[in-house]
């Protein structure tokens, strides 16, 4: 979603009624920490700036990018959120399992919005270094995780338009 000079990490606050009563699961890598701990930061901004209730946001850690579709779906299998951020970061190496972790983490999360018919929104930076990396959590590209909170609440909003049109939810 982030491109020098567009991106959605200036929205950081997207104003939704009833939010205080929004749960919110986020998993996040504990692989790449240092960038990971800088897209939950700012994945955190945003929804306490919405009106989302610190206990109302669930945060789970996990042992590396692949492992976010299982803790995701151990959230979501208990009914315990509205909608999920899975935060990782995968630095391509001299070998190919950059690529199976970022094919399985795409594929794993992918299927799991479809599979509990909730946001489950990839907040995974899939980078050729780790000043790319940098750059997309909180550098001059933006902050990834900022804006995949931004999605999160507006596929809720989304899904409660459609649920019930005539009800207004949003700003």
């Amino acid at each position: 979603m982030a491109s020098i000079g567009n991106n959605l990490s200036k929205e950081n606050k997207f104003p939704l009624l009833n939010s205080d009563k929004l749960k919110i699961g986020i998993v996040v890598s504990d692989w790449n920490s240092q960038i990971t701990e800088r897209l939950l930061k700012g994945a955190l901004s945003v929804l306490k700036n919405s009106g989302i209730k610190s206990e109302n946001i669930i945060i789970k850690n996990v042992p590396g990018t692949f492992e976010l579709p299982l803790g995701a779906q151990y959230m979501l299998e208990k009914n315990l959120v509205d909608g999920m951020i899975c935060i990782g970061c995968v630095i391509q190496g001299e070998t190919k399992h950059f690529d199976f972790v970022c094919q399985g983490a795409t594929n794993g999360i992918m299927s799991l919005g479809l599979r509990y018919n909730k946001p489950v929104i990839f907040c995974v930076l899939t980078d050729e270094n780790e000043n790319q990396s940098f750059d997309r959590s909180g550098g001059k590209h933006g902050n990834k995780g900022e804006e995949c909170a931004v999605s999160c609440l507006k596929m809720i909003e989304l899904k409660s338009k459609i649920s019930s049109p005539d009800k207004k939810i949003g700003f």
